[in-house]
């Protein structure tokens, strides 16, 4: 059975481009090659789960462009000042390594039991639990289901050579303090936390760019959000997808 994982894990290593897999060793890509066989939830432009395929299949870019669109999520979390905790991405990811983006971006899974259910993003916000600890270390004992404030969706396309993304993305914020963070390497290269005052600066002067989901949220919805977090239940909208393709 290990054996059969091993080659399944290696054998993707030649699906990838050399100038990729030249940032990374094959030992340091191991996790995430074996991640891409995880199954996403695919959805059509209403959000509706029409089926399932690997991340693998949902992050090829097809030979006419396109890319199966599937479920996803983008965590925002902020401490009791105000600040937000961004992440780089690191140099191992698949998709958009190196980038900047917000506190975690993942999908919830076909596969876990709990993560398809969609009523009130339940499962969503499950994954998104499952996700914060995975990357970020935080205890699930720190974080429960109910933490999450669901925003709205966004439907977004973005892609970079042969891999991309096209998404409906569950946007939720959470404000904790004193949480516990012991960021993944395989992961995450970067945390800070920025004040809404410095995030313009902040974006300015980095020496790398911001993956297109949180380009996208930080130029069309992010500030108002920002300027109401302790008032955001006003500004939820789960009949609305907002569609920046």
């Amino acid at each position: 059975m290990i054996a059969k994982v091993l080659r399944t894990v290696f054998n993707s290593v030649q699906t990838l481009t050399s100038s990729r897999m030249n940032l990374v060793s094959t030992a340091e890509a191991t996790l995430q090659l074996a991640a891409l066989q995880e199954r996403c939830i695919l959805v059509d432009s209403y959000d509706k789960s029409i089926g399932d395929a690997t991340k693998k299949e949902c992050h090829i870019v097809n030979p006419d462009g396109q890319v199966l669109l599937h479920r996803a999520f983008s965590v925002f979390l902020f401490n009791d000042k105000g600040e937000l905790l961004l992440q780089k991405r690191s140099a191992n990811k698949v998709t958009f390594p190196n980038h900047y983006t917000n506190t975690c971006c993942s999908h919830p899974l076909f596969e876990i039991s709990g993560e398809t259910e969609e009523h009130d993003a339940i499962g969503i916000r499950r994954a998104a639990r499952r996700r914060l600890n995975y990357e970020l270390g935080i205890p699930l004992s720190q974080i429960s289901i109910s933490d999450f404030v669901y925003l709205t969706r966004i439907h977004y396309f973005a892609a970079e050579s042969e891999w991309g993304e096209h998404e409906i993305d569950y946007v939720l914020f959470i404000q904790k303090d004193n949480l516990k963070l012991d960021p993944n390497p395989d992961e995450i290269s970067e945390l800070c936390w920025i004040s809404q005052s410095e995030i313009n600066n902040f974006v300015k002067n980095l020496n790398a760019p911001l993956t297109p989901w949180f380009k996208l949220i930080l130029e069309h919805k992010l500030p108002e959000w920002w300027n109401n977090l302790h008032s955001l239940k006003k500004l939820q909208d789960h009949n609305t997808i907002q569609r920046f393709v």
